[in-house]
C-alpha cells in the first residue's frame, strides 16, 4: 500500500509501526514494528525523518 509519490507506506501505517515497537508490552510485536520500519526505511533515523516531514505537511495543507 505504498504512497505512489515516493514510494512509501502511508503515515498511519508507520505510526502503527512506531506504536508497535514503543508501546507494546509484547516483545514479538515490538520487533515486528522495528523490522518493518528498517525493511521500509533502511533505519529507524529515516523513518522518524518520514514521519516528521508527513507531519509537517499536514499542518502546511
Amino acid at each position: 500500500m505504498p504512497d505512489s509519490k515516493n514510494n512509501r507506506p502511508p503515515l498511519p501505517l508507520v505510526q502503527t509501526w512506531v506504536w508497535m515497537m514503543v508501546e507494546s508490552n509484547v516483545p514479538e510485536i515490538r520487533e515486528k514494528g522495528k523490522n518493518n520500519l528498517i525493511a521500509c526505511f533502511g533505519s529507524l533515523a529515516e523513518a522518524n525523518k518520514y514521519v516528521q516531514q508527513q507531519l509537517e505537511t499536514d499542518k502546511t495543507s
